[in-house]
């Protein structure tokens, strides 16, 4: 793929996630994602491939790829949402976008180690954002919606 183009001097933000189960901590995730970057800035989503979340967590998304695509897309605060490479890759990704800035979850410690380490490697100019995790009395995961689920279904065939 080739390098994406930059329009006028907008800063580009790059954050990245599995989104099974959309859900309002997503959303608030991605709006605080898109205000790392300023005014105007450019919010690009690389949505996980199903592949690389079996690979990471061991289990299947509940739904498809291309669908969490789509929703993650089809938010007003995205400005672009691509799927990820098969073969995971935060340089090829870093080098298709040019970010100015990368947004972290408060859950992607992993990544984040790797991201600061492709940047100081590769002397990049590149802000890391980490946004903080919400509410707590919100159902803000996609695991806490599956336990919530499984809860009530045992507890309505009881």
């Amino acid at each position: 793929m080739e390098p994406r183009k930059r329009i006028g001097r907008h800063r580009i933000v790059l954050a990245a996630g599995v989104f099974d189960l959309l859900h309002l901590g997503h959303v608030r995730f991605l709006e605080e994602a898109k205000k790392c970057g300023g005014d105007d800035a450019t919010l690009v989503v690389v949505v996980a491939r199903d592949s690389t979340v079996e690979r990471r967590k061991c289990e299947r998304p509940v739904m498809s790829e291309n669908q969490r695509r789509a929703l993650v897309e089809a938010l007003e605060v995205v400005d672009e949402a691509i799927l990820g490479y098969e073969d995971f890759s935060i340089e090829k990704v870093i080098a298709r976008f040019s970010p100015d800035v990368i947004a972290l979850g408060h859950d992607q410690k992993s990544i984040a180690e790797t991201v600061r380490k492709t940047i100081a490697r590769q002397g990049l100019k590149i802000r890391v954002c980490v946004i903080n995790k919400f509410s707590e009395d919100q159902l803000n995961s996609s695991s806490e919606i599956k336990k919530k689920i499984i809860e009530i279904f045992k507890r309505n065939n009881t």
